[in-house]
């Protein structure tokens, strides 16, 4: 069964072209093959979907405690104690409606209008919003191409008295890259030293590939994680974006509490739904093997698409160490992400073109590559990358 789990036989199309929005298959006219946003495009485990079904049938759809299931609690505690050697409380864990709306919530609680914050350049566009949502400012701190690594030694000169909070992105979105164990503590100390909150995105720690170990600020001594905030989600690694569900891990229980009285959950404005705490809860417990076999699966993508793409004239790409992403440069053929990015459409294929936008100034000359699909997707994805290529060349 498993061995069949990610084939394209596993990629229902036609009910993607109709609900997989956020610039994928429903987005896209006919015809476009969609490697954009990072959502899989296979059917989630069977277990979820008759976890969805089994509590929809009872016909009881409530509102549930305010500050989530006990067993959504207890089960992702468990899990991360197990798979990752986190030592964390499940009193101090808040479901919230989906990762991204979790790094809002921490932003709120902890920044105020005038108030910066550090974040690395190139990264995912919800850190600089969900910062500038507080009334914060960004400062970058930039990437350094030629070794590979974000510039940590620029900090002492990025920070202000107005500093208060650093956000971190690991596993990496888009570089693919993982911190290491070094960064990590050099962060930690420096946050701590300049009395810094550090909001720590890991909705991709799931997706880390065999040779690659993954490090966080959870496996550091107890003195240097008393202001890391954590964000958790579902999408990445089992595939339940639509169900909008993430989780926020607080170091102790006043800055639960903290984060509670920001995140609207204690009125009915906010929140987890239940049903989606059912599926999430259904996940950790029962549907890892869903998640091995994926990397499994990813694994092999990655290393196929990293390959044609480092064949194709103008492109290098990386290969990533964690998440389902290539950041490809593009710079050498001549056009910027967005041109590319458009003659890529005109051979019916979307990638996500490497703008301030999506990913900050950084990103220039890049485009970003989801390769969570099916090989037979992937590979005409690829064909028509080369395509448009080739056509470039010629002319």
């Amino acid at each position: 069964m498993q061995s069949t789990l990610f084939s394209h036989h596993n990629v229902p199309l036609d009910l993607l072209a109709k609900r997989a929005y956020n610039f994928r298959w429903a987005e896209v006219d006919a015809g476009i093959i969609p490697l954009t946003a990072a959502d899989p495009d296979f059917q989630v485990a069977l277990e979820v979907r008759n976890a969805i079904a089994s509590y929809a049938m009872d016909g009881v759809l409530s509102y549930g405690p305010h500050g989530g299931l006990s067993q959504f609690k207890h089960a992702l505690a468990n899990v991360l104690s197990e798979r990752k050697s986190y030592d964390i409380s499940c009193n101090n864990l808040l479901p919230v409606d989906s990762a991204a709306s979790a790094m809002y919530s921490v932003a709120r609680t902890f920044l105020s209008a005038g108030d910066e914050a550090i974040i690395f350049d190139p990264v995912d566009f919800l850190f600089e919003k969900s910062v500038t949502s507080a009334g914060a400012k960004v400062i970058r701190c930039p990437f350094d191409k030629s070794s590979g690594r974000f510039m940590l030694e620029l900090l002492p000169k990025l920070i202000s008295r107005k500093t208060k909070m650093i956000g971190v992105c690991n596993p990496h979105n888009p570089l693919g890259k993982l911190l290491s164990p070094q960064e990590i503590e050099d962060i930690a100390r420096f946050a701590n030293e300049h009395q810094l909150w550090i909001m720590n995105d890991e909705v991709w720690s799931d997706i880390i590939y065999p040779e690659n170990q993954f490090f966080s600020f959870h496996h550091l001594a107890s003195n240097l994680r008393q202001k890391v905030v954590t964000v958790y989600g579902f999408s990445k690694n089992f595939g339940l974006a639509g169900l909008r569900i993430g989780a926020i891990i607080a170091p102790d229980d006043n800055i639960y509490q903290r984060i509670v009285n920001t995140s609207n959950v204690l009125t009915t404005a906010g929140g987890a739904s239940v049903l989606s705490q059912i599926a999430a809860i259904t996940a950790l417990t029962q549907c890892w093997y869903w998640v091995d076999e994926f990397i499994k699966h990813l694994t092999e993508m990655r290393d196929y698409a990293v390959t044609r793409l480092n064949n194709m004239p103008g492109i290098q790409c990386e290969k990533p160490q964690a998440t389902y992403l290539l950041f490809p440069n593009i710079e050498a053929t001549g056009f910027t992400a967005e041109d590319f990015s458009a003659k890529l459409l005109n051979e019916k294929v979307a990638v996500v073109p490497g703008t301030k936008r999506f990913f900050g100034p950084g990103a220039k000359g890049h485009i970003r590559i989801s390769f969570a699909t099916s090989k037979e997707i992937l590979s005409e994805g690829l064909n028509r990358i080369e395509r448009a290529v080739s056509k470039e060349k010629e002319n």
